[in-house]
């Protein structure tokens, strides 16, 4: 991987040497397979196509100071695709296939992991989809299980930038009782106007409200909400919202600070209370937020008005990346270390 630009690498796709797949067949899982192939051979039936059975994971490996290549939280994403699976009708990936097909597939292409001090990472998708053919809407007897990895770059290429978000009141991610909580790729797609929306008219992402009744934040975009004030983080308690293994994270991390922590209902209006506010997700695990505008009331919320991220998300950003890449104690056992 000489003369590889890792620096600016783009928090996209690139091509690596291997990906790693299993089938579900005849009621079980067989072995695991490697292959060097980017594409799926799929029935044109499959329910993944006509009925959306189709779950995924995001994680990264980071290259840490000492070398050595770590993985964060990775059975809780294990656990995630689990809980995804139960929620549309598909067979389970087992915690222990999940982690032999994660860590394979990162030690094949292990050249690929970007070098410590680039702020890049290698980024691991597993993806499990329904490849049964069938016209009736059920489930597939039939399912395929994938791990592929790309390299990306810093989701901020100049570091950790506030950005401007727009609230949703014309379109809905998911309801209450439906999807929301799953991470399926339905839900996804049922944010596309929101988030277009939002791009069309300045804004980095769309903030989404409970489908119900319009009165509390649900999600920002694809990743969760919080706010920070009064020395707490607060962050939304929805049946419709995806539960976000950094955010999960972070409450622990700031309770190890010395703040409290809420999760709860938090109404429209609070944001004129917080004096910091994020989205957090893999990704970039912490995006600031400089302010929110709301269609519906014309209200603007302000928050970094300096321009830069508030002390809290910073001291909190600065303490899961510092885990991840090895610089600071683990005392959670978080991290798990591919040899």
């Amino acid at each position: 991987m000489e003369n590889f630009d890792w620096k600016n690498l783009p928090f996209g796709y690139y091509k690596t040497d291997y990906n790693v797949r299993c089938y579900f067949r005849d009621g079980k899982w067989g072995p695991l397979e490697v292959t060097d192939s980017e594409y799926i051979s799929i029935h044109m039936a499959a329910t993944a196509l006509h009925y959306g059975q189709e779950a995924f994971e995001g994680l990264k490996a980071y290259r840490g100071k000492d070398g050595r290549i770590r993985l964060f939280r990775w059975e809780e994403n294990a656990r995630r695709l689990i809980h995804s699976a139960r929620g549309i009708y598909m067979a389970e990936v087992p915690v222990e296939l999940f982690k032999e097909a994660v860590f394979k597939a990162v030690k094949l292409n292990e050249k690929y992991v970007p070098p410590y001090g680039t702020g890049a990472s290698l980024y691991i998708r597993p993806l499990l989809i329904g490849s049964g053919a069938e016209v009736g809407v059920k489930p597939s007897p039939e399912y395929i299980f994938l791990v592929f990895v790309t390299p990306v770059g810093p989701y901020f290429k100049d570091g950790i930038k506030p950005v401007n978000m727009m609230i949703s009141r014309d379109f809905d991610r998911a309801a209450p009782q439906g999807t929301g909580t799953f991470k399926v790729g339905g839900n996804y797609a049922a944010s596309l106007r929101a988030l277009m929306a939002a791009k069309d008219s300045g804004y980095a992402t769309a903030i989404f409200l409970d489908a119900k009744e319009k009165k509390y934040i649900d999600e920002c975009g694809p990743a969760n909400f919080f706010g920070i004030k009064n020395n707490t983080y607060v962050t939304p308690k929805s049946e419709s919202i995806l539960n976000s293994i950094t955010n999960m994270s972070l409450i622990k991390v700031a309770e190890d600070m010395g703040m409290r922590t809420e999760r709860r209902r938090v109404p429209v209006e609070e944001l004129a209370e917080f004096e910091e506010a994020g989205a957090c997700g893999t990704a970039a695990v912490i995006t600031p937020i400089a302010k929110i505008f709301d269609p519906g009331t014309g209200k603007v919320y302000e928050f970094c008005k300096n321009g830069n991220p508030g002390p809290v998300t910073l001291k909190l950003y600065k303490k899961i990346t510092g885990i991840q890449y090895g610089e600071e104690e683990d005392p959670y056992g978080w991290t798990t270390v591919i040899e």
